[in-house]
């Protein structure tokens, strides 16, 4: 009996992973055409300005974008941080008892005074809570006053050069803001009638175990975590303006962070 060569075993399995290796390639072809529509990060944008092609996007246009980003992402992070438990329910800046002063925390919870050290966390978080809510206006100010130059270092820098950028220019400025409102604050949520008597009686069983004396500045130690906290949020609101394209909400970031 005749064989047909068309139905050999042979030619069956050539003729599968040739239908496989095509369907791959045009697979491939399509995902590559697809990702060169649109930047994948704002280094992806700062380079096609540079290299003239953003489809008549000016200097202007990718600034007035970036600062536009960074305005509304200083904008959510300030209502994060400045919220109710903004602080205090957020693991990632969440501010801890002090750490020259965790010794003194250990004792005082094992001679059981867990809820005063509990209540004495919590209001140190209200302050931060309480100073985040004048930041904005400092953020918005550093926003405004970024240069073109500044604003390319920001599109071809790092992760996180946004947040370095706000760090660097308005940190001395927060401090100077925060530190009277945490002042305030401590006095109002009674802040200082806490930390007291928690360091009178670690002070008192240190004259027994020789454990040494503990006296930080409050004011300092929140003012500077809620200061660390905000850049946290900020550096996570910067994260996902370079990574989310759904984050890019207003035509001219469309146009910006959308230029192919």
């Amino acid at each position: 009996m005749r064989h047909d060569p068309w139905d050999s075993p042979a030619y069956l399995l050539q003729h599968s992973l040739m239908k496989h290796l095509l369907t791959l390639f045009l697979l491939l072809a399509f995902a590559h055409h697809s990702s060169a529509q649109f930047p994948r990060s704002l280094k992806d944008a700062a380079s096609k300005v540079t290299s003239g092609g953003t489809n008549g996007l000016s200097n202007d246009d990718v600034v007035a974008g970036l600062k536009e980003a960074l305005g509304k992402g200083a904008e959510q992070s300030v209502l994060k941080g400045s919220a109710l438990d903004g602080f205090w329910k957020n693991p990632a800046i969440r501010i801890p008892f002090p750490a020259e002063a965790e010794k003194m925390k250990s004792t005082l919870n094992s001679i059981g005074m867990t809820k005063q050290v509990e209540e004495f966390e919590q209001t140190m978080n209200r302050a931060a809570e309480d100073a985040a809510k004048e930041a904005l206006p400092i953020l918005r100010d550093a926003v405004l006053s970024m240069s073109v130059g500044d604003g390319f270092a920001i599109l071809k820098g790092g992760d996180r050069a946004a947040t370095t950028y706000l760090t660097e220019k308005t940190t001395t400025s927060l401090t100077q803001k925060f530190t009277p409102i945490v002042s305030s604050s401590t006095k109002k949520v009674a802040l200082t009638s806490y930390w007291t008597p928690l360091a009178k009686g670690y002070n008192k069983a240190g004259m027994l175990t020789g454990a040494k004396a503990v006296d930080p500045d409050l004011d300092a130690y929140v003012t500077q975590k809620a200061i660390d906290g905000l850049f946290t949020l900020i550096g996570e609101e910067e994260a996902r303006i370079r990574q989310d394209p759904m984050a890019r909400t207003s035509d001219l970031l469309k146009k910006v962070f959308g230029a192919n």
